[in-house]
């Protein structure tokens, strides 16, 4: 059975903050999309959990995680790892395996798309929130349009940043995670897996974030301070409520010191004040369904940061169609949405998925 048919078309609700400068093709080869994780490194050494540095190209992380648990004769569960990285990509990131009273393996026989880069043993097992960020570089070949005008967006965007909408990624095959979801909620089908409801959740909980911060793109305020405003510190998940915004404030949103937050949807009181919690609760209002099934299933209510600052932005033209892009984001941003920002980028990873013969899976 279907369930994309009641899916808003996520794309199209995602306004930009500027006027695109052409459009361009990413991930055309999975060598065009290079991710580093970074990691929450502390001192301590030895113990039972051995952590690798995994490169792996073309390969999702939960297939990783299982042949390294294979491969060194202990249960998935006893592999951790900090974050889930796109398979159509060459990803460097950090496995840890549970070997207490163990040697390290001697031989891991993992295939050449999965190479280990380094190891070291920890007294802690990773664990799914560790990350502090990744960093991408990117090629975006078949660039047609204005190339001074893009050269004007992106610095542009190093200094204002970027809307931090949650990227196609989120949203399942085809975006139909959502529709699932409210066919879940709406009891039109029976979801038993956990994993599976946790994916469903998110989604529905992408969405109305961001059609919240579509809003506010909209209105130009997704990169400014306003009274009643849930201001968060960057690259930190604190925040406080602003009242009547002052010059100092003013200057460090500007600075990119702190962000204007939206509601990742919930129980309890919204933390925002004013006319911003009156939108928040407008654009509730609007997407009932998600936003009724959210707080039954139990969800609290948090912050998102609304604008992403790229780190360390460089760019250069390798040839007249084809820029070289790169980044730092912090943890649970997307760097798609970076550029589709600017460009109006077309995904052959994302399309190969698509495809109905289920290529590219």
């Amino acid at each position: 059975m279907s369930f994309t048919a009641a899916l808003p078309d996520i794309e199209a609700a995602r306004p930009r903050a500027g006027r695109p400068a052409g459009q361009g093709l990413i991930r055309q080869q999975t060598t065009d999309f290079t991710v580093e994780e970074l990691i929450e490194m502390d001192l301590d050494e030895g113990g039972e959990h051995l952590w690798l540095r995994v490169r792996k190209t073309g390969e999702n992380t939960e297939h990783v995680a299982r042949l390294l648990a294979q491969a060194a004769g202990i249960r998935p569960q006893q592999v951790g790892y900090a974050g889930r990285k796109d398979r159509h990509a060459v990803t460097e990131q950090w496995f840890s395996l549970h070997l207490p009273g163990r040697p390290d393996p001697a031989d891991f026989a993992l295939p050449p798309s999965v190479e280990i880069l380094g190891m070291r043993r920890r007294r802690r097992k990773l664990a799914v929130g560790g990350l502090r960020g990744n960093r991408f570089r990117l090629l975006v070949r078949e660039f047609a349009g204005d190339a001074a005008l893009l050269d004007e967006r992106l610095r542009e965007t190093a200094v204002r940043g970027a809307p931090n909408y949650f990227g196609a990624q989120r949203f399942g095959r085809g975006g139909g995670n959502v529709a699932q979801a409210l066919a879940w909620m709406r009891g039109e089908r029976r979801v038993d897996d956990r994993k599976l409801r946790g994916l469903l959740l998110s989604a529905a909980r992408s969405q109305l974030f961001n059609a919240l911060l579509a809003r506010r793109v909209q209105d130009g305020s997704w990169c400014e301070a306003r009274a009643g405003d849930a201001l968060m510190l960057d690259g930190r998940g604190s925040f406080f409520v602003a009242g009547e915004i002052d010059a100092t404030l003013r200057e460090r949103v500007a600075r990119g010191e702190l962000h204007p937050s939206g509601a990742l949807w919930g129980r309890g009181e919204l933390a925002t004040r004013s006319g911003i919690a009156g939108l928040e609760r407008a654009v509730a209002t609007e997407h009932a369904e998600l936003a009724t099934g959210l707080e039954r299933a139990g969800l609290e209510q948090e912050r998102r940061a609304l604008r992403v600052m790229p780190r360390e932005l460089t760019w250069g033209w390798i040839d007249d169609t084809t820029l070289a892009i790169a980044f730092r984001l912090p943890a649970g941003c997307f760097a798609t949405t970076v550029l589709d920002d600017v460009l109006d980028c077309r995904d052959a990873a994302q399309a190969a998925v698509a495809r109905p013969d289920g290529a590219g899976d």
